[in-house]
């Protein structure tokens, strides 16, 4: 945990009709062959980037990443925390069950072997 008392790496902020606005850590590994997310990393949601860490390449990469995933359009999903570092803290706002599913089960504790 980061000491806020939250041990996963998202959470729901706020819930409007049939959508919820949430909170998500990461983990970012910049330079990869191709964007994805990849699991957990400790109690954060680990975001594989195939940008550089560059003058913000790898941020917007992920924000792009985490948009497309919970089914956004880019300008609902804002960094809150963490503009220079791996880990990072992203918004989103207005996102529908399936794209908080998604996002959900991505961060879900992997059973063990598994």
């Amino acid at each position: 945990m980061d000491g806020d008392g939250r041990d996963g790496p998202v959470w729901v902020v706020a819930a409007g009709a049939g959508t919820v606005d949430l909170e998500v850590r990461v983990h970012v590994q910049p330079g990869g062959a191709r964007s994805e997310l990849v699991g957990r990393h400790g109690d954060r949601l680990k975001v594989r980037v195939a940008a550089p860490p560059e003058a913000g390449r790898a941020t917007a990469a992920v924000l792009d990443l985490l948009a497309a995933v919970a089914g956004v359009p880019r300008r609902s999903v804002t960094l809150v925390a963490g503009a220079t570092s791996r880990h990072k803290t992203v918004r989103l706002v207005a996102v529908p069950a399936a794209g908080a599913a998604a996002l959900h089960a991505a961060g879900a504790p992997r059973p063990p072997g598994g």
